[in-house]
């Protein structure tokens, strides 16, 4: 299950993913999970299974402890850059103290600062608003003057423009009645392009579509003619297999069948041979068969 996404990946033509550093997915609130543990457990256990492998095969190949030495000027490594990391954090801890405190210090400071700015602004506020006031007073005056020239202006204006408006506004109407007859052109080839765009968007999506489903049995197809292949190449090599062992029982068989005749040719050989011998023995009257001087029976005193 480890090693479940390097295989996947290698099944399907995958790159493999990038290299993740372990320690970034650990949340530093919360070290005391089970997940962690057993995560450290697997870690530490495939570890020594990679150590044992690699100095077991160095033994057996090259008669050396390489793979060890390395392993362990790895560890050493690494508990050395732990050791970093612990020294970096004490003095970030120290930095952070000390600038937690500057913050401090300097929230102190931008307190005090505003509320002299709050105080004086205050009375600032203060004399506006009496300069408001007496600004208001004078305007009230000249805004009812101006006004009241405004309107005896804009009297005259209209009484002279009056005719020449009536003509304007019948362009106008006549301007927007053609602006309408446009826009609504302009909206009935709106609503045919996007009808033969959503035709031509629904034709793209079915090809796409299909495309996946041939991507889909291609990939099946593929995957079928492979298993097949590794199949028939295990069938081959079995009957391979099967064949030399054949041969290699009738070549037992034909080494067997001549062995036995010659232990029995030499069997039968040795008989004629015994055979022969102890009949010249017996004919000779040699060896076992040699007749034995009876001595004479002793002289009585």
């Amino acid at each position: 299950m480890a090693d479940m996404g390097d295989l996947l990946a290698i099944k399907f033509s995958v790159p493999p993913a990038q290299n993740i550093d372990p320690l970034g997915k650990i949340n530093p609130n919360d070290l005391g999970r089970e997940e962690y543990k057993l995560d450290k457990l697997e870690a530490d256990r495939n570890f020594l299974l990679d150590v044992l492998t690699s100095t077991y095969a160095d033994l057996s190949l090259e008669r050396d402890f390489k793979s060890l030495v390395e392993h362990s000027a790895r560890m050493v490594e690494r508990e050395e850059y732990y050791l970093t990391l612990l020294e970096d954090e004490a003095r970030n801890r120290a930095t952070r103290r000390d600038l937690n405190r500057q913050i401090r210090q300097q929230r102190v400071h931008v307190k005090t600062v505003t509320y002299d700015t709050d105080v004086v602004i205050d009375k600032l506020k203060t004399q506006v608003e009496d300069a408001a006031l007496n600004a208001e007073i004078q305007t009230r005056y000249i805004v009812n003057w101006q006004r009241a020239r405004t309107e005896q202006h804009e009297q005259s204006i209209a009484d002279r423009e009056r005719p020449p408006a009536s003509e304007i506004e019948t362009h106008k109407q006549r301007l927007d009645h053609e602006q309408r007859v446009h826009t609504e052109f302009e909206l009935l080839n709106n609503i045919i392009i996007n009808e033969t765009l959503e035709k031509v968007e629904s034709w793209m999506n079915k090809y796409d579509t299909d495309m996946e489903g041939i991507d889909l049995k291609i990939q099946i197809k593929r995957s079928d003619y492979e298993t097949t292949l590794e199949n028939r190449q295990k069938l081959e090599e079995t009957l391979e297999k099967h064949d030399k062992l054949m041969k290699d029982w009738v070549n037992f068989k034909e080494e067997r069948e001549k062995a036995r005749q010659y232990r029995e040719k030499m069997f039968n050989a040795a008989v004629v041979v015994q055979a022969w011998w102890r009949g010249l023995l017996v004919r000779q009257k040699l060896g076992p068969f040699k007749e034995v001087k009876k001595k004479p029976p002793p002289k009585k005193k």
